[in-house]
């Protein structure tokens, strides 16, 4: 059903609501709510934690607009029970024309910093005689264009009843597992009544998707193994004598995961392997052992990567592991005749390996015997593109590399299709890296001991969660954050890069970095994965509340790679009692396999698995909060439905379907 359909919904809002992602009436009843505003019960403001979201009651004194600000503001002093304290409004003088002196209702985020006295920003509003929006437990949407909470509100309602979702779980089963109506799952997590209708409401709306995509990989999975076509004839002394290439020696791990590769390859059956380990683990050497069984056998290979900088960085180890064999790198930004040069020369055979990022899956790039491809950090790349890529060669093998550590269980439901490949030590040559979790007022004392490092030749890195900042004051820009370094580390050499900056730039920067033209970069995550300098030594990251825990260890990560001791360095925006439990999990444990247990067990499935496609939800479970046994219901559910006799032709069509969208999924 159109989003036009409903009332209200002009094609100026549709475009709006196509910005997150929606573009049918179905879509809008997954528009599953950001937050909940718990407007049912008061808060004394002195009593409010730092950043909290609080209802508060108070008597505004007077108000005045400031036109002559950087951002232009509107002020309001206020009381309650005798505690004296402001709030603003940046940008939106027109609250001057609503706020008259009196008594109101104010709802937003207390900011209580320094010991300065609290005060709110942006708050909504409403004289307390007339309290009709601010009560009771209100849904709060992800935003776009002109859109407001209301129409949002109006909107889902309106598609709710129009197209009533329903279950593809057999009744059988629903009535077995005790699983409540799907369409009042829907009702409730829109328009909940306490906080246990949003937290049942979640996890029976979680248990539905799960069951859905579990039983498209099963699907999948079932139209069978695929048979072997090429046959490598690399020996075992081969692949040892190109393991001494390395200047280290192979860890137990690395050396078993070889193991397992070369017997894979000399199997009747094709290869379709996912390899995870640690940040640190040597997945990449043992990738390139996999690519040598393979161009040593007279086959051709490629390498996937990410973005142009991590394929760059590919392409440098190839050059020096692989003189024997001719190599070439093909990213978007490589020059057209270049292009031409190089797609000529992979279709004759002239070249054995290709590095490159999504610029090698088009389709014009043809092989001439393709039987080994390398898909590094396979979470940045969708299931059909890297089967588009494996398609370009008859019969190819398969490694999925990951250093994003998924909890065993989970792995063994969403990768049951591959077999997996787990490295667990480290070799002996990284270091432990010190976390510590900085406290505001140790902030400046912080950046002299980094500046001084710089002095001494070392690096950091200072990582921001997002481009730009928001009007609260809860999160800082990282240009804001270049900006305050360049004035307070004066002296010291800073780099910015983000990912709104062309991949030239950022190369050129990733570069200048690595070659020690720079001291620190300032970043956002766009260093999450794989960038290797070896003198960086520290990491600054800052709202690392706001990340999840298997994110905070890979950024953690890109220090500890040289000789050198390195630290990691957490600071909070919101220093919540839960935000502190989360990061001591970091602090106090280097094994990222325990720290993504703890983190699914601490946030529950919906953070942990959520998923993106074309940069918007997928599945839009990511905002649900719901135990992570929800998902290893659904796998029962799915195991009963396929193996119990049900009429499952219509789930069997959705699964296909479900399946096919993930050709761009990434997970988040």
């Amino acid at each position: 059903m159109k989003l036009t359909e409903l009332k209200y919904i002009s094609e100026k809002r549709e475009k709006d609501f196509n910005r997150l992602g929606v573009f049918t009436a179905e879509d809008l009843v997954r528009l599953y709510p950001r937050d909940y505003a718990d407007l049912t019960h008061v808060t004394l403001i002195s009593e409010a934690e730092h950043n909290a979201q609080a209802l508060i009651s108070c008597e505004v004194l007077n108000a005045e607009f400031n036109r002559f600000a950087r951002r232009p503001y509107v002020k309001a002093l206020c009381q309650q029970q005798g505690c004296i304290f402001s709030a603003v409004w940046f940008n939106q003088p027109y609250v001057l024309q609503k706020l008259k002196p009196g008594n109101y209702l104010f709802y937003g985020r207390v900011q209580n910093r320094y010991g300065m006295g609290a005060s709110m920003v942006n708050p909504s509003f409403e004289p307390a005689s007339d309290n009709k929006n601010l009560k009771g437990i209100v849904p709060i949407y992800p935003l776009a264009g002109g859109l407001t909470q209301r129409v949002v509100r109006d909107s889902v309602r309106q598609a709710l009843a129009k197209v009533p979702p329903h279950t593809l779980i057999p009744e059988q089963l629903c009535r077995k597992y005790g699983l409540v109506p799907l369409r009042e799952s829907y009702y409730k997590i829109h328009s909940p009544q306490s906080q246990e209708d949003i937290k049942g409401a979640s996890s029976r709306i979680a248990l539905e998707e799960y069951f859905l995509l579990i039983s498209a990989f099963r699907v999948i999975k079932g139209y069978g193994d695929r048979v072997r076509l090429n046959n490598y004839s690399v020996t075992e002394r081969d692949v040892a004598d190109f393991m001494s290439r390395f200047p280290f020696q192979f860890t137990a791990g690395q050396r078993a995961a070889v193991r397992e590769i070369y017997d894979n390859l000399h199997s009747p059956s094709q290869m379709n392997r996912l390899l995870q380990g640690d940040v640190g683990s040597g997945k990449t050497a043992v990738a390139l052992t996999g690519i040598y069984m393979a161009v040593r056998s007279g086959y051709q290979a490629a390498m996937l990567a990410p973005t142009e900088v991590l394929a760059r960085q590919s392409y440098a180890l190839i050059q020096r592991y692989f003189p024997d064999f001719a190599s070439a790198l093909l990213v978007g930004s490589t020059p057209a005749a270049e292009k031409r040069e190089v797609k000529a020369a992979l279709k004759k055979g002239e070249v054995s390996i290709v590095c490159g990022t999504h610029a090698v899956i088009q389709k014009d790039v043809a092989f001439k015997n393709l039987s080994f491809v390398v898909c590094d950090e396979q979470q940045r790349f969708g299931v059909a593109q890297r089967a588009s890529l494996a398609e370009k060669g008859e019969g190819c093998d398969v490694l999925i590399m990951s250093a994003t550590p998924i909890p065993r269980t989970l792995s063994l439901i969403f990768y049951g299709d591959l077999d997996i490949t787990t490295i667990k030590d480290k070799p002996a040559s990284r270091q432990e890296i010190t976390t510590a979790i900085i406290s505001h007022s140790k902030y400046n004392d912080m950046l002299r001991y980094i500046a001084d490092e710089a002095q001494r030749g070392r690096q950091a890195y200072f990582v921001c969660p997002k481009i730009e900042g928001d009007d609260e004051g809860t999160v800082m820009s990282v240009t804001e954050l270049y900006e305050e370094l360049s004035q307070k580390m004066r002296g010291v050499r800073l780099a910015l890069l983000h990912g709104r900056m062309k991949e030239a730039e950022k190369n050129t920067v990733m570069a200048a970095f690595k070659a020690g033209e720079y001291d620190c970069l300032v970043s956002t995550t766009v260093i999450e994965v794989g960038v290797d300098v070896p003198n960086a030594t520290i990491m600054v990251i800052y709202n690392a509340e706001r990340f999840g825990l298997s994110q905070l260890h890979q950024l953690r990560g890109r220090v500890g790679r040289g000789s050198q001791k390195s630290y990691c360095f957490l600071l909070m925006g919101s220093d919540t009692p839960q935000a502190r439990e989360r990061l001591s999990v970091i602090k106090h444990n280097s094994d990222g396999f325990k720290i993504a247990e703890a983190d699914l067990e601490l946030r529950g499935g919906g953070d942990f698995m959520g998923t993106r496609q074309s940069g918007r939800v997928l599945s839009e479970i990511r905002n649900l909060k719901f135990p992570a046994s929800v998902i290893f219901t659904a796998k029962a559910i799915s195991d009963e439905a396929f193996g119990g006799g049900f009429e499952i032709s219509a789930l069997r069509s959705a699964a296909v379907e479900k399946y096919k969208k993930l050709e761009n999924v990434v997970l988040n």
